[in-house]
Parts: C-alpha cells; structure tokens; sequence
C-alpha cells in the first residue's frame, strides 16, 4: 500500500534506498532477457522430445516477439498513468506463470503458452522498469536501458545451456531457478518507492497508439533503422545460431548453441561500456559497420566451416549489436519528459521486437524449404544491408553528445544517494561488470536484443 506521493505505508513501510531500487529494477531487464533467451539451448531437446518440425521451432520463437508487441502497443504507456509498481509487480507475477508453465511442459501447446506469457509479461514491464531508472538517475538509467537487454539475453543464453549440459533435469532446472528469482524480485518491489506522479488517462492510454513525443519524432526516425538491423541481427543468432554452429563444429550439444547467443550479447554488452561516452551519431555509425563486418565474417565461416572464423565474426557482430542499440538509446531517450519516459521506451522496444521476431518467422519458412544455409546467406545479407542503409542515414547527422543530467537534489530523489548511485554504476563500467552498471538487451533492447 502506498501514499499519492508513492510512500509506501503500512508492513512495506521500509523502503529501498534509490540506488537499490535502480538495481533492483536493473534486475528484472536482466533475468526477464535471461529467461526469454533461455529456452534457445533447450529447442533441440524438444524437438527431440516431442519430434516437431523446424518451422514449430521457428513459430515458438516468433511468437514470444509478437506478444511482446501487444504488449507494448496497448500497456506501454501505462506507468506514466498509475506508477511504475504496480505495472513492474504485475509483470513479474506473469513472468513467474510462465516460469511454471516452462517447468511442467509436456508439449508444443505448453510451450507456446509460456512463450506468450513471456512476451506479455516483458513488453509490459520494460517501458516501466527503463522509464523508472531514468528516474532515479539520467544519465546512469539510460546507460543501463542500453546494457541490460543485451546482459540478460547473454546470462540466460550461457547459463540454460551450461545447466543442459552439465545438471540435472535440463527442461526443468533452469525454470526452477528462475522462478525463485522472480519471487524475490517482486517481493522487492514491493518494498521499492513510487517514482512516477499518477496522472488521469490510464484507460485511454491502452488505447494501442505510438506514444512519441514531438520532440523525438525527427531523432527516432533515424535511429529506426540502426535499431531494426540490431535487433534483426538478435533474432538471426537467436533462431539460427544453434543450427549454425551445428554446420561449424558437428557433433556439439547446447552449450556451444548458448554460446553463440552469449557470445554476440555479451560483446555487445561490453561495447556499451566502452562507448559509453561517445557521441550518439558516432556510436550509431559504429554499430552499423560493425554489423556488417561481424555478418560477413560469419557468413563466410559457415561456408568454411570454421569454428574459429565462426565465432569472432559473432563477437564483431555483437559489438554492432550493443553500439548500434545503444546510439539509438542514447539519442532519443534523454529528449523524454517524465510523463512521457514509458511510452517513448516502448516504442524504442516496439521498434526493436519488430526487427527480432518478423525476420525470424520468414527464416524460418526459408530453412523449410530451402536449407538451413540459404536461411542463413539471405537473413544475413538482409542484415548486412539493413545496416548499410542504416549507416548512410546517419552520415551528415551526427548527433552532438547529450550532457548527463545532474543529479536530482536530495529533496526529490535522494540526493547523495542518487549521486553514489551513479558512482557505482560509472565504477561497474570500468571494471567490466554490465550488472554493475545497470544496464537487454536483446536484445531485448537486439533494443532493446539495442
């Protein structure tokens, strides 16, 4: 129970310090990525399993992409109305529904509703959890709506599919785990301060409608296109990856298919730190050659078939992946008032979901019918030249580095705890911890999966 200011009164009466609610929601970007990604080293158990064709596959990954989508057209606005709580616990409490589902699948159906719990429950809460980090703090919050995507996607990637090969009950464990860490989660939020005022409006805000600011409308446009190729290049290794490195070292389980997807977005989660005081148009145009370097690279290890060449052609990609996501990150949020943070990220992620799951879906009717290397050249050159278009947009464009916001005084949003919070995150960046720096990417968001 709360006040109208956000106070939390009653047995939750005791409340976060504002760096712990920025980390705590930092979290949930992380483990919400985590257990999107998770299931991408168990599809060849399933299938398996339960002796379904390629293109199912393809649809339980296509249709993660199109919930998240409902999601963010008709509730991706809604904290800017009723608060960021009540929007993050709703999500989390569905997260954990499809963490049970996952846990006790028997079958295709089951899967798929747990698919779409996920995407419901994700296009749900990332417009409130970025929007209510950027809150607490500018400069640090929009580092993190940058990193986390990407740092989630790579921790559930690794951890599903060392837990495949190496623990017990692989379709089970994984889920288990993360149902644990979603009740914790929502239990922490509950202990976490409003930081968003409640404003009329919540019903005709999930009306579906493109909730962007006229002041961002000219930067989103260009940084549409850097996003779209990112997160297309997420669905690329999300989908085909497995399959892929399969061609390059045969005979390999999960783990080296989780390894691909780690390795694209945990170089992309890196490449925003590094990056991360680089002007926007610079880091875009970064991204966009890099993609196209890093798709290459692989296209031509998969004709080779070299493991090696494989593998740093996917690292290459990965830092197009977190430049190119982030430039876009950087250049359009810090234009958002308050009230309008929620529905601007969604639309950022809007963006993102479109470029990750529509690609997937005709890739996989290309593996149906013509291969699986032929899915790969054509999804990769789409890539490739997404990306050449999204670089000769931004030439001429460069957008002049955003100045961080100053701290908020200690009357509003802490003060000198904000400021120790922005410290940390400025120190996790440089020791390389991107859950530190929170900061899904997907990215998922390849932004973000930008």
């Amino acid at each position: 129970m709360t006040t109208e200011e956000g106070r939390a009164v009653g047995p939750w009466s005791r409340q976060l310090a504002p760096w712990q609610a920025f980390c705590l929601q930092a979290s949930v970007v992380v483990f919400f990525l985590a257990g999107a990604s998770a299931p991408t080293p168990l599809y060849a158990t399933y299938q398996r399993e339960w002796h379904f064709s390629p293109i199912t596959t393809t649809v339980i990954f296509g249709v993660y992409a199109v919930a998240i989508l409902l999601a963010l057209l008709i509730v991706g606005s809604l904290s800017d109305h009723v608060g960021r709580r009540p929007v993050i616990f709703g999500s989390i409490v569905v997260q954990a529904a499809a963490a049970v589902v996952f846990a006790g699948a028997d079958g295709v159906p089951t899967l798929l509703c747990g698919r779409i719990l996920q995407g419901l429950a994700t296009g749900t809460v990332v417009g409130a959890v970025g929007a209510g980090m950027i809150d607490v703090n500018r400069s640090a919050g929009t580092l993190a709506n940058a990193v986390t995507p990407a740092a989630g996607t790579a921790v559930g990637a690794l951890g599903s599919g060392l837990l495949v090969t190496y623990a017990p009950q692989p379709t089970h464990l994984v889920y288990y785990i993360l149902l644990v860490v979603y009740v914790l989660q929502a239990v922490g939020v509950l202990y976490m301060a409003e930081t968003a005022a409640r404003t009329p409006g919540a019903l005709r805000s999930l009306r579906v409608s493109w909730a962007v600011p006229a002041q961002a409308r000219g930067p989103l446009v260009r940084a549409a296109a850097v996003v779209l190729a990112v997160w297309a290049l997420a669905g690329f290794y999300g989908s085909l990856g497995p399959a892929l490195v399969r061609r390059v070292v045969p005979g390999q389980g999960a783990l080296l298919g989780g390894l691909t997807l780690f390795t694209l977005t945990a170089c992309g989660a890196l490449t925003v730190l590094v990056l991360r005081s680089a002007a926007p148009g610079t880091t875009m145009q970064v991204g966009a050659l890099a993609l196209i370097g890093g798709v290459a690279v692989t296209l031509v290890s998969v004709a080779l078939g070299s493991a090696g060449l494989f593998f740093v052609g996917t690292a290459i990609a990965g830092v197009g992946f977190g430049a190119g996501f982030q430039g876009g990150v950087r250049t359009v949020m810090p234009l958002a008032e308050p009230h309008q943070r929620s529905g601007l990220l969604s639309v950022m992620y809007l963006i993102s979901y479109l470029g990750f799951g529509l690609p997937t879906i005709v890739a996989g009717v290309i593996v149906v019918y013509g291969g699986v290397a032929r899915a790969a050249c054509e999804y990769g050159t789409a890539v490739m030249l997404l990306a050449a278009l999204a670089f000769a947009g931004t030439l001429g464009r460069r957008s002049a580095r955003i100045p961080a916001t100053p701290a908020a005084p200690a009357s509003s949003l802490g003060g000198p705890a904000v400021d120790a919070c922005a410290d940390a995150c400025r120190t996790g960046a440089a020791s390389g911890h991107p859950s530190s720096s929170h900061g899904s990417v997907l990215a998922h968001k390849g932004d973000e999966h930008r």
